[in-house]
């Protein structure tokens, strides 16, 4: 998804101490697809891009995984910025925690656009006669 305003680029905080090497994958919990570590768009691949779970490792800042639950995150909902940077949001299960995370450019853009549109489908809130 094009950002509205590119020349306002959000600068991101490098890995201290990389937990991998740039080249290695790691295997998604949810599909079982082996996923890169290199995400174009962001500098730390936190989810899948194919199915958009996550693990819950970070705890503050993005790449720290310094998070003692390591449960499973499952892709809840999408949020977009005023620049209009989208970001998935991420239910952990175990502790019942939400992060926000930047899309990847390699997401599934059928998968980000399914979450996006959930709460047009099926709306958790009472609509008023007029609006139905």
């Amino acid at each position: 998804m094009p950002r509205r305003n590119p020349a306002r680029e959000r600068p991101q905080q490098r890995k201290k101490a990389p937990h991998r090497e740039h080249g290695e994958a790691f295997r998604c919990v949810s599909c079982r697809l082996d996923v890169p570590m290199i995400a174009p768009g962001t500098a730390h691949r936190n989810h899948c891009p194919h199915c958009l779970t996550s693990l819950h490792v970070d705890r503050r800042v993005p790449g720290d995984r310094r998070a003692a639950c390591r449960g499973r995150m499952a892709a809840l909902s999408i949020t977009v910025r005023p620049d209009g940077e989208w970001l998935i949001i991420h239910l952990c299960r175990s502790c019942g925690e939400l992060s926000a995370n930047r899309i990847a450019g390699d997401d599934n853009a059928l998968a980000l656009l399914r979450i996006a549109m959930r709460p047009l489908s099926a709306p958790r809130l009472p609509l008023p006669a007029w609006a139905g």
